[in-house]
């Protein structure tokens, strides 16, 4: 075989975007390569970009066990699994509507926990005036509070919010110098960036009385009714306004995800969480993120695995989103 020709079988066989663009599947072993989000390209540059993919490897704010700062690490290689093509159930490949780039990991002073919040903010909003959507990956819960700012700073009114759960994390904070994973929603809600009236916490199944207002579809009822009757009570709540999706994954049950630091029983079912997910779509979605995966509890990869398809089913709400923009 001709020298030019065993090249050119290479180049096949492991194609990738065209030259210069971000669309498209990589078809790529799945145990080689640099584990980029869906294998798309490390990028700073924002020029052009719909979905900048930014993880946030931060856990100094958990309550129980740590290690979550191994998500971003974990879910990106996770994601190597994910079929070049077409997600199931959507109809279209994210990668080919949207131009998404892999911008890496937030850079913060580890040992300066007063300045993370801020620096976070900021690296979002960097990206949101770049014109580009974010897809997070954590990371502790905390790190949803710093992105919700930027984004209702940018869009100038509170956030309706889609929160998947085994925690409501409105217990009471007004301390503003403590960081909890536990307490992001009740500041975003004080602080007036998120509207309690516009949220849905779903696969909640630890008591906390005071939800301030937020819709609550607990674990309990996502197994009495239906899936699709879940989403649709939470696009009735959330309605057009522009939302954000976080998402823990101890929403899912230690079952489907045991590598989470503060895991419940009794939560949902990876497949309850895949329907619901794709029956939200035509909200209006500027965002989301996935948090909680901690590796060093995930002896099978387990966890990672389903926070990479979580990350994966964002993206094709944000592409859903796009799609149906005039």
């Amino acid at each position: 075989m001709a020298l030019e020709d065993a090249r050119h079988q290479v180049d096949m066989a492991f194609a990738r975007p065209e030259a210069g663009g971000n669309r498209g599947p990589v078809f790529e072993n799945t145990f080689a390569g640099a584990t980029s989000f869906l294998r798309r390209r490390y990028s700073k540059d924002l020029t052009g970009v719909d979905l900048a993919v930014l993880g946030v490897p931060f856990d100094q704010a958990v309550t129980n066990r740590p290690g979550t700062r191994f998500g971003p690490r974990a879910i990106r290689e996770a994601s190597a699994l994910q079929a070049p093509d077409a997600p199931y159930g959507w109809g279209f490949d994210p990668t080919e509507v949207l131009e998404i780039v892999d911008t890496g990991d937030l850079a913060f002073d580890y040992a300066d926990l007063g300045a993370f919040p801020g620096t976070l903010q900021a690296r979002v909003a960097e990206i949101l005036r770049a014109g580009a959507g974010t897809l997070v990956l954590g990371g502790d819960h905390f790190v949803t509070l710093p992105i919700l700012r930027a984004h209702a700073e940018a869009l100038g009114a509170p956030l309706a919010l889609i929160h998947f759960d085994a925690h409501t994390d409105t217990w009471a904070d007004d301390n503003p110098a403590r960081i909890d994973h536990g307490t992001f929603l009740y500041k975003a809600i004080r602080e007036g960036v998120v509207d309690p009236a516009a949220t849905v916490s779903v696969g909640i199944r630890t008591d906390n009385p005071d939800t301030m207002g937020v819709t609550i579809v607990d674990a309990p009822a996502v197994h009495r009714i239906s899936p699709e009757t879940v989403a649709q009570e939470i696009i009735e709540v959330v309605g057009a306004r522009p939302c954000y999706l976080s998402f823990d994954i101890d929403c899912l049950d230690p079952a489907f995800a045991p590598g989470t630091g503060t895991p419940v029983w009794g939560g949902l079912a990876s497949w309850q969480a895949a329907q619901i997910l794709k029956d939200l779509r035509g909200v209006n979605l500027l965002g989301g993120d996935v948090v909680e995966v901690s590796p060093p509890y995930d002896t099978t990869g387990a966890t990672a695995i389903a926070g990479a398809h979580v990350a994966v089913e964002i993206a094709c709400l944000y592409a859903a989103t796009r799609r149906a923009a005039p």
